[in-house]
């Protein structure tokens, strides 16, 4: 039962952010139906983050994964010269977030139907933990292949 509730809260955790993040899209880009669709796991569970074109990264939250680790994905399509794909992940400490990684892709992506995506198979771990995330994003929608 406990673990139940654990998922359902978590399940609420990602609803909401999804919803932020939902909320913050440019009309043309929720026209488009492009996405960006990142699978993450940790601590033996998987789960994906969705993420839609924004007009400004800074509205974009990051997602809770366990007790440790902050996922956050921003994909910027316009203006043409800051069209990217942005994949930020941090500890999430007492004092405040601290980022572990970042990686940048161009978009649109180079290869996006590969095994593992645009982005390939990442690995980001704890510092203090021991703990492993492991990471791949695909962008999906919008004329190219959902795979």
């Amino acid at each position: 039962m406990r673990r139940c509730l654990r998922r359902l809260v978590v399940a609420t955790q990602l609803g909401a952010a999804a919803l932020g993040t939902l909320a913050s899209l440019p009309a043309r880009g929720a026209a488009a139906g492009e996405q960006v669709v990142c699978r993450y796991t940790y601590g033996g569970e998987s789960r994906d983050l969705v993420a839609a074109p924004v007009a400004s990264p800074y509205a974009v939250p990051a997602v809770a994964v366990g007790s440790y680790f902050k996922f956050r994905v921003v994909f910027q399509k316009e203006p043409a010269d800051l069209a990217a794909i942005k994949v930020y992940v941090y500890a999430d400490r007492d004092e405040g977030a601290v980022p572990l990684h970042q990686a940048t892709y161009d978009y649109p992506p180079a290869a996006s139907g590969a095994r593992y995506g645009f982005t390939g198979l990442n690995f980001v771990y704890e510092p203090v933990r021991d703990g492993e995330l492991q990471y791949w994003c695909r962008l999906q929608g919008g004329g190219a292949a959902a795979p």
